[in-house]
């Protein structure tokens, strides 16, 4: 099977853009930003020391407070070519001038805000298949936060309420980016307790991995289908390969649904997931050495 030659990197959302040092206090305990900040690692993974960047903001209803900080955070990163691109309606996306800064970027970063006007604004258009091509055949980096990571999948939740999660119909899906498949995303994922909401996401599209993003947390996806936690918070895998009974289509709307079988994976940073095989790894050592015992006894 073909592999995307690109990487994805989504984001849970209050990304930490970059902590600074308190002066009273001599010891070192703060998040340094630059040494585990999200932002860092997306221009680590660009394959140019220089490179330049999209911010998409079009998610957002605040589109040039939401450029300013990431403007910020990336001057303060030494990253000076960072462009945005406040496209509110889909005739912006149709602009040439846009096409051509797409061609040319070396990475993207979608914002956050409301992931169903990105699928309203880009869907079927020119702009997302330039990101498409260029993510399966260039080692392209597209990155994501809140609405901008749970864009990337086929399978994308428009919405639903926590608290009535796990009732038949509370979950709202869409259609996504489609830039990765057999997942689904969601955001803000441990303190807004979107648990059930991903459970009920899943358990209604068989076959397929939930990545559960908390504050501040992402995932790099190599391959399509490699998953490394990066950021200071945790990621959940709702796995839903093993589920052995729902009673989810045999419901009425609004009736509790019943699950067996779920399996549920926290990472930490440095974690590894394997959607494909929906193996658990330490960190990337750990990927590498079971790859070559695999090698030797095959």
């Amino acid at each position: 099977m073909d592999k995307p030659k690109g990487k994805l990197i989504a984001i849970g959302g209050n990304e930490d853009k970059g902590s600074y040092p308190n002066p009273k206090h001599k010891k070192k305990y703060y998040l340094d930003f630059f040494e585990l900040g999200i932002l860092k690692r997306f221009l680590n993974e660009i394959p140019v020391s220089n490179p330049t960047i999209e911010v998409i903001t079009t998610a957002s209803l605040i589109p040039e407070e939401v450029g300013e900080r990431y403007e910020s955070a990336f001057g303060i990163l030494g990253c000076e070519n960072v462009n945005m691109m406040h496209i509110r309606e889909e005739e912006d996306a149709l602009k040439p001038e846009y096409l051509e800064r797409i061609r040319k970027a070396d990475g993207i970063m979608f914002s956050g805000g409301d992931q169903s006007r990105l699928t309203r604004i880009f869907g079927d258009t020119e702009f997302l298949q330039i990101v498409h091509d260029r993510y399966w055949n260039e080692d392209f980096v597209v990155a994501g936060t809140s609405a901008g990571a749970m864009a990337m999948s086929e399978v994308m939740i428009k919405g639903g309420s926590s608290t009535e999660s796990l009732l038949r119909g509370s979950v709202k899906i869409g259609h996504g980016f489609g830039l990765i498949n057999g997942v689904i995303i969601d955001s803000h994922f441990v303190i807004r307790g979107r648990f059930g909401r991903l459970m009920e996401a899943v358990v209604s599209h068989p076959k397929t991995v939930g990545i559960g993003l908390g504050e501040d947390t992402g995932v790099l996806i190599t391959e399509g289908h490699m998953i490394e936690t990066i950021g200071s918070n945790l990621v959940v895998i709702v796995d839903g390969y093993g589920v052995e009974y729902t009673n989810i289509n045999d419901i009425e709307p609004g009736r509790p649904v019943a699950i067996a079988g779920m399996m549920m994976h926290v990472l930490a940073k440095g974690n590894v997931f394997n959607i494909n095989s929906r193996a658990f790894y330490k960190d990337m050592q750990d990927v590498e050495k079971n790859e070559l015992a695999s090698e030797s006894r095959s």
